[in-house]
């Protein structure tokens, strides 16, 4: 699966919703919330965790960051054990950092993922080691990425992007082969469990017509390393290389003026309350098109946002994504005699069968 970050639109796609071992992709859900909780100052990445025998046995023969129990580790040390080595002991430390123990820590992550609208995704670990319970799809998992990716892109750079660390003597190098050969490529995660094959998501970001543009790939279940990585290379190539991203509207932009009935005024300025992005071959930028629906009769009160028509973007007379337009003033309700003018011309307006003015 291919997913244009910045539009949010998917480019290519097969079995995207199909459910599949996550193996230790988890592991971004887990960073996810570690990055919200040093976010929320409740860990300090200067913060010293004392590793517990739990943590220490996890899995015996899975990737480690080789923690021993009793050892005093930093969030940040354990943050780039989890990213960048893919240590389950890293996990399980982590987890029982932030949330007291592993059961706590997972429900943290259901309730996350449940909040950002994975739908078919659960977690019943910290690491993604095989467990039944533990299940996602190519989508929810691109979704989660670019979450962490546009809440805590500091700390998504911070550890992603690099190549190897080194901890109680040992140098581990980052399982995403693509951060060598491909300089646009700054992070991502690799999984592998003998069910799950190899899987890797990877992010790259390449100036485009709309500034900065930022692709996820996502590819599962592939037979090696190698595999995984070239088909991963291939994916975000191929996207840069026939699709733009466009930027059709910024965040504030007004589009003009609606109608309102029984308010303090009676029109109010309406835009748009994010920049809104189209994704096309690139053969179709020239042929794009936006169309502009309101909605009405409007009738007041407006809070600010309140959605009051759509925009869609058309190519040849299709439309291929649609965009809420909104209000961007709240208008008041007006006064008893301007509500009484109003609610009669609404009823004169009906009774002539004519759509009111929008």
């Amino acid at each position: 699966m291919l997913l244009d970050a910045t539009s949010g639109q998917v480019i290519a796609s097969k079995n995207p919703d199909e459910r599949v071992e996550p193996a230790s992709l988890t592991k971004i859900m887990t960073s996810y919330l570690i990055f919200q909780a040093l976010r929320d100052k409740t860990l300090d990445l200067n913060q010293q965790v004392t590793v517990s025998t739990n943590a220490w046995k996890v899995a015996p023969g899975s990737s480690k960051m080789f923690l021993e129990p009793g050892m005093h580790v930093s969030i940040d040390d354990l943050l780039s054990g989890l990213l960048i080595q893919s240590g389950n002991d890293a996990a399980v430390a982590l987890a029982e950092a932030a949330a007291g123990s592993e059961a706590a820590f997972v429900q943290r992550m259901n309730d996350t993922a449940e909040r950002m609208g994975l739908k078919s995704t659960h977690f019943n670990s910290p690491h993604g080691l095989p467990d039944p319970q533990t299940y996602s799809t190519a989508r929810d998992l691109a979704t989660l990425t670019s979450r962490v990716i546009r809440d805590f892109p500091d700390l998504y750079v911070r550890y992603d992007h690099v190549k190897s660390f080194r901890f109680n003597n040992i140098t581990q190098p980052n399982r995403n082969r693509l951060l060598w050969s491909d300089p646009s490529v700054d992070g991502g995660k690799t999984g592998h469990t003998e069910a799950a094959g190899y899987c890797m998501i990877a992010s790259a970001l390449r100036p485009g017509a709309a500034g900065q543009r930022r692709l996820i790939a996502v590819v599962m279940g592939t037979p090696s390393d190698k595999v995984r990585t070239a088909a991963t290379g291939m994916l975000l190539n191929w996207g840069f290389q026939n699709y733009e991203t466009v930027k059709l509207y910024a965040k504030g932009q007004s589009i003009g003026n609606s109608t309102v009935w029984k308010g303090q005024q009676p029109q109010v300025l309406v835009g748009f309350d994010r920049d809104i992005y189209a994704t096309v071959p690139r053969a179709w930028v020239p042929r794009l098109q936006k169309v502009i629906t309101h909605q009405g009769p409007l009738v007041a009160p407006l809070t600010l946002d309140s959605q009051v028509g759509t925009a869609d973007v058309q190519v040849d007379g299709r439309t291929i994504q649609s965009y809420p337009i909104v209000a961007l003033q709240p208008v008041e309700q007006g006064g008893m005699l301007s509500r009484g003018w109003d609610s009669m011309r609404l009823w004169v307006y009906g009774l002539m069968k004519e759509q009111p003015p929008a």
